[in-house]
């Protein structure tokens, strides 16, 4: 059994330091340990996470569920000692089929560990689509005061 992410600067360090991989069932993100070294090796943690997006609690406690019996069966023999992975569940996660999900988090842990942003799907890629389309510039010398 994996150890287990708790405490929030955990997660965040993760998010804003680690690599992700990016697939319709999950996200996956892996940063290597601070206090890992070549000589001792700690044990490989993971933590879970769903946001509100992901509908009601029950909607949320089903996602992580799967999520937890997903790392137990594909993570933790995949793991790498010295490393954090965090699991963030989404929308699909409650309804995508589990087999489908080993297939996401296999291709997840292979990506994360060639290092880099990796995106399979979703909407995550690109600008935010509710953005409309992008201003010009305004030509040098006019402070973007009227005519």
């Amino acid at each position: 059994m994996l150890a287990r992410l708790k405490k929030r600067g955990e997660f965040l360090r993760a998010a804003r330091s680690g690599a992700r991989a990016w697939t319709p069932g999950l996200l996956l993100q892996a940063v290597r340990r601070d206090d890992a070294r070549a000589d001792n090796q700690p044990p490989a943690r993971v933590g879970f996470t769903t946001s509100k997006k992901v509908g009601k609690a029950v909607d949320r406690n089903r996602a992580r569920r799967r999520l937890r019996a997903l790392s137990t069966e594909v993570l933790e023999p995949a793991a790498k000692a010295g490393f954090d992975y965090v699991l963030i569940g989404r929308t699909e996660t409650v309804t995508r089929p589990y087999t489908e999900l080993i297939r996401d988090l296999r291709r997840a842990i292979t990506q994360v560990h060639k290092g880099g942003q990796v995106h399979q799907g979703g909407k995550r890629e690109g600008r935010n689509r509710n953005a409309g389309p992008r201003k010009p510039a305004p030509p040098s010398g006019v402070r973007g005061g009227r005519a």
